[in-house]
């Protein structure tokens, strides 16, 4: 019974996924003979698109990033050298290897296909509302996560957060540190209660909050809150499982410890638990210290509150 249902359940969603690609590709205008009313094809877009981002690229490795059968490839190649879009030549270092590029034509036929696909992209988004738009990208972001992509090539940014930044704040905490850590109701609680008070009663001129995103899906947080006149305070520190490795939470550090200085504040306080070693890495190697440790009611036994300081 169980392996029918589980066979059921991939069924459903083998559907989706086959039911998402074809209003994808319709959607685009993928279906179509040629690309952006373009010469090219689809495919023929995409290789102009990656030579126009390389300075020089070696036809072999353009050949396995794009996954292309090698005659294929070298049709298309062929064609755009009598089309002079591109030249090609053999690499001094290595004779076996063979150099491409595009000419001043080739990169003309760039930037109408770039042009194009902006201004079509951007009326698509135009007929939908900012936070369908924030929707739709952190949608393409977590697909990209889940089918693999790696996360080096893709753009982090911290942006000061919205109003609806703080509910996902509280369930990513609930999610993220449940599964990880064990954390139950009374943890959830205490996060609540942060986000609430800070909602409550913050200081705009001296408080603040940022979200850390990866090519538009957020993937961390920070508050900077008002501990007193002279203390800042760092509190709810987090980055999605994921998206670790990549400076992240360091980068949310350093923006909520640079905020402080600006304010005033001269010394700044946080705490963590004892199982955090990731985040206590991030807190060490800024220069925080430690003054105290007890155990927390939100935490479970075996892990100990810590108290950091830092001089600003």
């Amino acid at each position: 019974m169980a392996d029918a249902t589980k066979q059921i359940k991939q069924d459903h969603r083998v559907a989706d996924f086959r039911a998402f690609n074809r209003f994808y590709t319709r959607q685009l205008g993928f279906l179509q003979q040629h690309y952006l009313n373009s010469p090219y094809t689809l495919t023929e877009g995409r290789i102009i698109y990656e030579l126009a981002n390389r300075a020089e690229t070696e036809v072999a490795e353009l050949r396995r990033y794009l996954d292309l059968d090698a005659g294929y490839l070298s049709r298309v190649l062929d064609r755009f050298g009598r089309q002079g879009l591109i030249t090609r030549e053999r690499s001094s270092a290595d004779r076996r290897r063979q150099l491409v590029r595009l000419t001043a034509k080739g990169r003309a036929a760039f930037r109408t296909l770039d042009r194009r696909a902006r201004q079509d992209l951007a009326a698509l988004l135009d007929e939908r509302s900012d936070e369908q738009q924030r929707r739709l990208v952190e949608a393409m972001s977590a697909i990209r996560t889940v089918l693999g992509e790696p996360l080096d090539r893709r753009r982090v940014e911290i942006r000061d957060a919205g109003l609806a930044d703080h509910g996902w704040v509280l369930e990513r905490h609930a999610h993220l540190y449940a599964d990880q850590e064990g954390w139950g109701e009374g943890f959830v609680a205490l996060v609540a209660g942060i986000i609430t008070e800070y909602l409550n009663d913050h200081d705009p001129e001296r408080e603040k909050t940022w979200i850390s995103e990866l090519d538009g899906e957020r993937a961390g947080a920070v508050y900077c809150v008002r501990k007193s006149d002279d203390v800042a305070q760092l509190r709810l520190l987090f980055v999605e499982s994921w998206a670790r490795g990549l400076g992240i939470g360091s980068g949310l550090v350093d923006e909520c410890i640079r905020f402080a200085r600006a304010k005033g504040y001269k010394r700044m306080i946080l705490w963590t638990n004892s199982s955090l070693h990731s985040a206590r890495r991030i807190y060490d190697a800024v220069g925080f210290e430690q003054t105290n440790e007890e155990p927390h009611p939100a935490f479970p036994d075996g892990t100990v509150g810590q108290e950091l300081w830092l001089d600003l």
